[in-house]
């Protein structure tokens, strides 16, 4: 009886090494057949910049599998010659933080000139290009309108046009998956930095169809080439690809960061915090005047699909409360495929707004007469309906129409199944 059992544990072990094995074995030839848009330029078509002087757009997140920055593959790579670079908000290196101005500088790794697109100049001049035979633009996206990175891509392509340089976006995964949409197409009065395009707050795009969309439907006319990723489908989210998680900015630290960014990132538009100043931006949302339990109990009673909310308290130690123990919730995604992060953003601001009245405020209109909040959800009316007392149902209608019109024309674009 002993023996037959032993025989049993060992063959028992044996299938289940075999297995183990087998899973891994079928994981590394998934790995490699995934290659991101830098892998196969610099694999399969480096004729695209072959002999000629390169200006790259990128920062951290521009990195193959192995971690390995686009700089160093371009600066040591002997066909391509490295002239000039362009950083985005937060920078080449992405030290600096939302909305802080990086001057021009010389890069100390490769000694390449580096050129702020944030702040005073976001589109590259012609002397910033003077040196330059091809762009490339090689940066992660998160997938919200609102993230600014787009519109350095798509001032970067009018560049391109006027100065009459060929562009090349090195695609790279929609971190949220490329098969929803979500929210309400931007109005163009409300366009911004923020928001410059009519597209809605969750696209589902990657970078290489938004610029082709842009191209076309925008009227950019840049001579453009999306080099695709290889082993990349829509249904995918980031941690289903073998990569690694680089933070694209300095406040977007993880998944689960970039998953409630499209709604928590509504709050940016009012006066209570969004986390910033911690380790869980977009993921805590609070204020000293809140009562924590309170908004809990009344946010999970609206049964949210794929979302529950924790009672939390927390102090940032900057911007806004810095300091300041302040009182909210915690979001905690239970199902990412079921989830809605817009309408669960505008169900936190609303709620907010009602259970707090004297205390909750959106921001104040700027030089242009628009309030911040406008600008992020890209319209006028969802802040005067919030204030009127409509329900969130009621706004999703109004917004439907715009969006079933987006997504018919995003199909023209689509790259990826």
């Amino acid at each position: 009886m002993k023996k037959w059992l032993t025989g049993i544990l060992a063959l028992v072990l044996v299938l289940s090494t075999f297995s183990a094995v087998s899973a891994k074995d079928d994981k590394d030839k998934k790995d490699k057949k995934f290659r991101l848009g830098v892998e196969v330029l610099l694999q399969d078509r480096i004729e695209l910049i072959k002999g000629k002087r390169v200006g790259l757009i990128t920062n951290p997140t521009g990195v193959d599998k192995s971690v390995t920055s686009i700089v160093d593959l371009l600066h040591t790579n002997p066909n391509v010659q490295l002239t000039a670079l362009y950083g985005p908000e937060h920078g080449v290196r992405g030290d600096a933080q939302a909305g802080q101005y990086v001057e021009k500088y010389i890069d100390e790794k490769t000694g390449v000139p580096v050129y702020s697109l944030y702040g005073a100049t976001k589109k590259p001049t012609p002397e910033m290009l003077k040196n330059v035979d091809v762009l490339i633009f090689d940066i992660q996206d998160v997938g919200a309108r609102f993230y600014t990175y787009i519109y350095t891509m798509a001032l970067a392509m009018e560049a391109a046009k006027e100065n009459n340089i060929p562009i090349i976006i090195l695609d790279r995964p929609n971190p949220i998956s490329g098969t929803k949409v979500e929210g309400p197409v931007l109005e163009n009065k409300y366009s911004s930095f923020v928001g410059e395009y009519p597209i809605p707050v969750r696209h589902g795009m990657t970078v290489g169809e938004l610029a082709q969309l842009f191209n076309k439907e925008f009227k950019i006319g840049a001579n453009l080439t999306v080099v695709k990723m290889e082993g990349w489908k829509r249904s995918m989210y980031y941690d289903e690809t073998p990569l690694e998680f680089v933070l694209p900015s300095p406040n977007m630290p993880t998944l689960d960061t970039t998953l409630v960014y499209p709604g928590a990132a509504l709050i940016e538009g009012t006066n209570v915090s969004e986390g910033r100043g911690t380790t869980k931006p977009f993921e805590l949302i609070g204020a000293p005047f809140i009562n924590s339990t309170d908004l809990a109990a009344k946010l999970n009673s609206y049964k949210l699909p794929g979302v529950t909310f924790r009672a939390a308290s927390f102090t940032p130690t900057f911007s806004k409360h810095a300091n300041k123990l302040s009182h909210g919730i915690q979001i905690h995604i239970t199902n990412r495929n079921v989830y809605k992060p817009f309408e669960t953003g505008l169900y936190i601001v609303k709620t907010i707004h009602d259970m707090y009245p004297n205390d909750f405020e959106f921001t104040a209109p700027g030089s242009d007469g628009i309030s911040f909040f406008d600008k992020l959800v890209g319209n006028g009316s969802i802040r005067a309906d919030i204030e009127a007392g409509k329900s969130v149902e009621e706004m999703k209608k109004a917004w439907q129409a715009g969006l079933d019109k987006f997504t018919h024309v995003r199909e023209k674009y689509l790259l990826y199944k």
